[in-house]
């Protein structure tokens, strides 16, 4: 008989550690307003993950993440064999564009940021059904359910703090006038690069998070921490700066309204000054 229920009534730890205590092997799927997830357990252990609102398989992670280039990728792609994930792994092993060490470590990169991602889920359903395994092809491993609960259980408390420091998503950043003296010396990482291109004074926070396809957490921890170096601030949203005449139509005014607030990605000029200006700092 299946486990089942909601969220609310039981929180995502406490059913970790059922699966840990009792070493449940089965599939625990999760549906929410962001979409359904499928964790998979071998005896108490997590072995396998997926998320239907991130379909990527193994080669598309391993081209996002730099480890293969796009010649690579077309190359595996159009071999027998590399519809699925062992498959395309062996191939590229095989032709050493990667290590067998270096897919293991993706692979449970990618196990990770689905379950972690579940901690900030607040509401859902849950089911949980013994009989199901991962699917065919599928790169299993085997990992604790200790260290992943307590780092969930961090992951919370930020989650909860992010919250408070950036309860808006629908706020504008903009550069600040003045860093502060410690942005001399910055380090950012590529998604702050990424979302650092999209700011502009057309594009809120959930414009920039859509754009560079970033749940809500990542978003605001890239924004907390560019918040935090000195080099954005945060400005409520203001009212649009076009005037409609009396005589515009509605239809006109509904087009206008569109270009408004339709999100554009900035030129390319732009984002080099951008990445000028921070690196002169």
């Amino acid at each position: 008989m299946a486990l089942k229920g909601n969220l609310r009534d039981f929180t995502l730890t406490q059913l970790l550690n059922l699966v840990n205590l009792a070493r449940k092997t089965g599939c625990l799927t999760i549906s929410g307003s962001d979409g359904a997830a499928n964790l998979f357990f071998n005896e108490g252990k997590l072995v396998q993950s997926s998320l239907d609102s991130r379909p990527e398989g193994l080669g598309e992670t391993l081209l996002r993440s730099g480890k293969l280039t796009e010649e690579q990728y077309r190359a595996l792609s159009g071999q027998p064999g590399a519809n699925t994930d062992k498959g395309l792994g062996l191939l590229a092993v095989n032709r050493r564009y990667i290590t067998q060490e270096e897919i293991m470590r993706q692979v449970r990169g990618n196990i990770l940021e689905i379950i972690y991602l579940l901690f900030t889920w607040e509401d859902g359903s849950f089911r949980f059904e013994p009989t199901i395994a991962p699917p065919d092809g599928a790169i299993t491993v085997s990992m604790s359910l200790e260290g992943i609960i307590m780092e969930g259980s961090r992951r919370i408390q930020e989650w909860e703090r992010l919250q408070d420091e950036i309860p808006d998503l629908d706020a504008f950043v903009r550069f600040t006038d003045h860093p502060d003296a410690k942005m001399r010396n910055i380090n950012l990482t590529v998604e702050e690069w990424k979302v650092i291109s999209f700011i502009n004074p057309r594009n809120n926070i959930r414009r920039i998070a859509k754009y560079n396809a970033m749940n809500e957490f990542q978003i605001r921890k890239i924004i907390y921490g560019l918040l935090s170096a000195g080099l954005v601030e945060i400005i409520t949203p203001q009212p649009s700066m076009v005037a409609v005449s009396p005589r515009q139509s509605t239809t006109e005014q509904t087009r206008t309204d569109s270009r408004q607030v339709t999100a554009q990605p900035p030129k390319r000029g732009l984002i080099l000054r951008l990445i000028d200006r921070v690196r002169g700092l």
